[in-house]
């Protein structure tokens, strides 16, 4: 069974919350997509027969193999789209997620292999997220997150890690992007704010923009 637009999204979503957790709940899945909680077991039910998600007791749900190549589809078409969308159409990073979501359930791999080959064959999206190759395999990433590290550590920006509008439009205010190189010059005791140099300007982040940021 081939999955559907609405399947797709589901399961991509899916694989971006197991990121940070092995299982996932409806509740996290129904708030990241934005439709009712109601909604989300019915799909579940869907994934569940056609093999892409198992349920674990008292847990939530986790991809299976198949599901996750699935997925992994659907995040590549996505984040070729957000490439596309940024550098051939001109719009904005704190733009395209919400864009590349509407945009990509009517997009098949003859399309997204030919903004593919326009953008040179990216292998990360504007906000620094790894593209799966055809195959469903994603290049390596070495990173951490900068709330880890501590007092004079530098390091290179690669990813900013939400789909927040605001957030993404004050870290680029910050010239906190993809590429960045960043030194730590302070840290307040007690999860308090990061005090980072960018370039030749010095800036403070709080502790849930540090949770977004992520260095090499």
């Amino acid at each position: 069974m081939t999955p559907s637009a609405a399947m797709r999204e589901y399961l991509a979503e899916i694989y971006r919350l197991q990121e940070d957790s092995p299982t996932v709940s409806t509740t996290n899945l129904a708030e990241r997509l934005g439709v009712s909680a109601p909604a989300v077991p019915r799909m579940l039910k869907r994934l569940k027969s056609a093999g892409y998600v198992k349920h674990v007791p008292y847990q939530g749900v986790e991809l299976t193999d198949r599901g996750r190549q699935a997925a992994l589809e659907e995040i590549r078409r996505h984040r070729i789209l957000e490439v596309f969308l940024v550098e051939i159409m001109g719009f904005s990073w704190d733009e395209v997620h919400e864009y590349a979501d509407e945009l990509s359930k009517g997009l098949n791999d003859a399309l997204s292999e030919r903004m593919a080959e326009m953008t040179g064959f990216p292998e990360r999206c504007p906000h620094g997220e790894p593209i799966p190759d055809k195959a469903g395999n994603l290049p390596e990433v070495n990173d951490i997150c900068i709330i880890n590290l501590t007092v004079g550590h530098k390091g290179q920006v690669s990813r900013v890690r939400t789909h927040e509008p605001e957030r993404l439009k004050y870290f680029a205010s910050l010239h906190l992007v993809p590429g960045a190189d960043i030194e730590i010059i302070g840290r307040a005791p007690f999860n308090g704010p990061m005090r980072l140099r960018v370039g030749r300007e010095d800036v403070v982040l709080g502790l849930e923009l540090t949770k977004s940021l992520w260095v090499t």
